[in-house]
Formats: structure tokens, sequence, C-alpha cells
């Protein structure tokens, strides 16, 4: 999707003020007061950095994930759709890491006020994998506190979980680590492999690779059994699971879909649209 000038201007602001300006511990971050407390752990943000606000508007809509797509671009992590939209101000720091930080200090170690579920940014690389990766361990270093640490094979929980995923060159450098601050982002494919959960706590697959139905008419019941089986086997293997290329359009094709996913336990929902989500978690009960 295309950054239009007036969002690109609204971005960077908004990018600008969070990352030089911390939360007083004492002060809620914007859009607390007037939403439930409730975090939406299963919410999303696919191209999260596309909104007016990147982060700060998927907080405002009590998001538990948000995803980043990265390029390595003279030493810095630039964070963009595409090779045109690259902003030398708008990095990962910016962004994320630092407003993050503001965040867990204003709230006394989480990103939500006392709920201590850890938050996911998923880091989709768009550059060489292996140099990327490594750029961004150095980053995640400088900001140790923030993230969920893998330690010889020993999980440390963290308020914020980074999870690598694009560029498939980035496993090798992070498999080898003995400690390291991120996650890798299977596919199904990595399902039924060796690799254990404290290396791939997360499988993401295209729903139209695996799946006919786009959420018009009867989900088939083969299908259903397929996502089903899908879910459990994660879950076995204390994984989550998370689907992209879903139906995101208002309509009650997408909401028959997110439902499907919702009772099947799939634990990421993925929209651009995060009034849309919210408001169907807040109103989903399972059946």
């Amino acid at each position: 999707m295309a950054l239009t000038t007036r969002r690109r201007a609204l971005t960077t602001l908004g990018a600008a003020f969070a990352g030089s300006v911390a939360l007083p511990a004492a002060e809620a971050p914007a859009g607390e007061q007037r939403h439930h407390p409730r975090p939406l752990w299963r919410a999303h943000a696919h191209n999260d950095y596309e909104h007016p606000r990147p982060l700060l508007d998927a907080l405002d809509h009590r998001f538990g994930s948000v995803e980043a797509d990265i390029f390595l671009v003279g030493g810095q992590l630039l964070v963009a759709h595409d090779p045109e939209d690259l902003d030398p101000s708008r990095t990962l720091e910016s962004l994320y890491l630092d407003p993050l930080t503001a965040r867990v200090r204003a709230h006394r170690g989480s990103v939500y006020r006392g709920h201590r579920g850890p938050f996911q940014l998923l880091v989709d690389i768009k550059t060489e994998g292996a140099s990327t990766y490594l750029e961004l361990d150095r980053r995640l270093r400088r900001y140790r506190h923030l993230f969920t640490t893998c330690a010889n094979g020993r999980v440390l929980p963290g308020p914020v979980t980074a999870v690598v995923s694009g560029d498939r060159a980035a496993r090798a450098p992070l498999e080898a680590q003995r400690v390291r601050r991120a996650f890798y982002d299977g596919r199904l494919t990595d399902l039924g492999g060796p690799a254990r959960s404290s290396l791939i706590p997360l499988i993401s697959d295209n729903w139209t690779l695996h799946f006919t139905w786009r959420g018009v008419g009867a989900f088939p019941a083969a299908e259903r059994r397929k996502l089903r089986d899908i879910v459990g086997t994660a879950h076995a293997r204390g994984r989550r699971v998370r689907f992209w290329a879903t139906p995101d359009q208002p309509g009650p094709a997408r909401d028959a879909l997110w439902g499907e996913l919702a009772a099947a336990g799939v634990d990421h929902l993925n929209t651009d649209d995060l009034a849309g989500l919210e408001s169907f978690l807040d109103a989903y009960r399972p059946r």
C-alpha cells in the first residue's frame, strides 16, 4: 500500500514525538482512559507502520502484536513497505523501540498497565536476512530489559517478544546464538520439524496457499478440520498460529472468516483495520 504525502508527514511527526519524549510514570498514554483496559492479545496490526501513528494507534486499539518491515540501509534499520518509501527519520528505534521503552517504563514493566502478557513485535526483514538480522540483534541488545530473551534454550519472558520474519537467511545466525533477544517466525512446513518452540514460537503462513474458503458461503468441513488440526498440533508443541492474506475488507465475509479463525483457536488475527478488529473481538463470543 503506497503512503500518501500527508500520511508520511503525520507518521514522521508522530514517530519523532514518541521517540523523543518519555512518558511520565503517572500519566496514562493516549487512548488508555477511553478504551476498555483488557488487551486484545489476538489482534495483530499488519503493516502497522502505515498508520498515521505507528505503534501508538495499535496500542490505542489495545492490540497485542504489531508488524514492522525493516530495510538495512547505511547501517540503519529503516521501516517501510517498499524501497521507494524509505525515510532516514523512520527508524526501528524511533517508531518502535524507543516508544515501547517509554511505555514499559511508564507502566512499571509492562506494555499494558496491570497485564503481564508479552506484547509481540514481528520484525519482517526486507533486505538480505543474515546481515540485517545481525544488525537487528545489535539494536535489540541496547534494549535488553525490554525483550524476552532465550539463553541456552531457556526462555526468560520480557514485556516485549521480538519475532523475526521475512528473508529466510536470518534463521542461521539467529539459531546459532546461545543468547538472543529474538525468535523465528516459522511456516507450516516447520510445524513437524525438530526445532523447539524456544526457537520458533510462532507459525505464520499465507491463508490462500492452504485454504480455498474466503468467508463466502459455508466453510468446507474438510478445511475446518484441517485448520483445527493445524492449530491443535501447533499448540501441543507450544507454538502460536497466524495467517496472512485473509480477507480484510469490512463485511460479512471477513467477519465469517475471523469467526472461524477465532473458534479454531488461531492466536493472531491479521488486519490493517484496527478499529474493525477491535470491534469484532470485543463482540466475539465463543460458540
